[in-house]
């Protein structure tokens, strides 16, 4: 009797969390004859719409991890909110969760980042916890400025971010979470020129790889364009931005996609701001625009595979995203995509399988700039092309029919 031959099995990946990361880095584990495991919170999360390996359970609950867990080669994330001593648990059953729970703290509580950057000598601005109002005047003569108040968990897309009009907004705000017993931090307000990110990749073996530095444009705390590399940054800032990445990723332990959102300030240094320790918002241009994607990297680093190429294809690759309306159009999205590939066929489309709300990320655009392009247009029609996904209307009032 002939043996039957087994197809190998290959490494499973589970993610917490069942949100668009988790979405877009299962479409990169297709590519590896993979197929990602997916801690979701329903069915109907973008991810768990699209992979057949699906445990239904919260990011809170040990026996969900648990199960999300077995068998699987690396567990991580699709956020950051899992409780480190669910994690410790885990590491201590046996799982290799990537990045490590030590690690990952980093980014789930900013006054732990903030002091482990001041130990490392990283430039950060100038910062204090806060125990009572009173330390709003003290921090605030010491810095001589404008303050920002943090909440020290939780906060994303400018949730959990309050920057005071003056002593008197920033004591009542405190004031405030104070009496609802939430931590909070005060940071200085920095004057800046732009937001930056440095993404980054790190492996277990401690292999290290940089993207080009990229610019963010933020609007009401929500990242809503990614241009890739930064225009016109220098060589050597954009050296120092991705040896700081590289840098804090080795020193951190980080295991998978590090990014560094910084500041660039007035005077051409930079600040870290905050840290992501996941695939992120600013490297969703690396789909289309690179050689290796952030969501395959990631699957590569927790798989402690050779690291990818990061160079990018083209001059110039910006990322739109689309953010839901203030009023959903009525307009089908089937036929928005219609109009958009009409008249903007080099549109790179990512849709999450989201239900439409205001200000919600619903998806994004990228738009790869040719040879001797100009930055700006570019720019110009992939934020067209997010404003028409997401509103049905032509920035510049264009009416195909007509």
């Amino acid at each position: 009797m002939m043996a039957v031959s087994k197809r190998p099995t290959p490494p499973i990946v589970a993610m917490v969390g069942g949100g668009q990361l988790a979405r877009m880095t299962h479409q990169a584990a297709i590519a590896l004859g993979q197929s990602l495991r997916v801690l979701a919170v329903s069915p109907d999360d973008p991810a768990a719409q699209v992979t057949p390996d699906v445990v239904i359970g919260a990011h809170t609950d040990l026996e969900a991890l648990r199960k999300a867990a077995v068998g699987a080669a690396a567990l991580t994330f699709d956020h950051e909110h899992v409780p480190t001593e669910l994690l410790d648990t885990l590491v201590a059953e046996g799982v290799t969760v990537a990045p490590p729970p030590e690690a990952l703290v980093h980014a789930q509580d900013k006054l732990v980042m903030r002091r482990k950057l001041q130990t490392l000598g990283a430039p950060i601005p100038r910062f204090t916890a806060v125990t009572s109002v009173d330390d709003v005047d003290a921090f605030a003569a010491e810095v001589g400025g404008s303050v920002v108040i943090k909440t020290v968990r939780g906060g994303y897309d400018g949730r959990g971010v309050v920057l005071a009009d003056d002593l008197a907004h920033a004591r009542e705000v405190v004031a405030g979470y104070l009496a609802d017993d939430v931590p909070v931090l005060l940071e200085e307000r920095v004057s800046m020129r732009r937001e930056l990110s440095a993404l980054v990749a790190r492996s277990p073996f401690g292999q290290g790889a940089a993207w080009p530095i990229v610019e963010t444009v933020q609007r009401d705390g929500i990242c809503v364009t990614v241009v890739a590399p930064a225009p016109g940054l220098s060589a050597e800032l954009a050296a120092d931005a991705e040896q700081l990445g590289l840098r804090l990723a080795a020193e951190l332990g980080v295991v998978g996609v590090l990014a560094v959102e910084l500041f660039e300030t007035g005077e051409g240094t930079l600040l870290v701001n905050e840290l992501a320790m996941r695939p992120h918002n600013s490297g969703h241009w690396t789909m289309d625009g690179a050689v290796t994607s952030q969501f395959e990297q990631h699957l590569r680093a927790v798989l402690d595979y050779p690291l990818g190429d990061t160079r990018p294809i083209a001059p110039v690759t910006v990322m739109a995203n689309v953010l839901g309306a203030p009023q959903a159009p009525e307009m089908s999205v089937d036929e928005r995509l219609h109009h958009l590939f009409g008249r903007i066929p080099e549109a790179k489309v990512h849709l999450y399988g989201k239900a439409e709300r205001p200000g919600r990320k619903v998806g994004h655009v990228n738009i790869v700039g040719s040879a001797g392009c100009d930055v700006n247009q570019v720019r110009e029609r992939a934020e067209r092309a997010a404003h028409w996904l997401s509103h049905a209307e032509w920035t510049d009032g264009w009416d195909g029919h007509a």
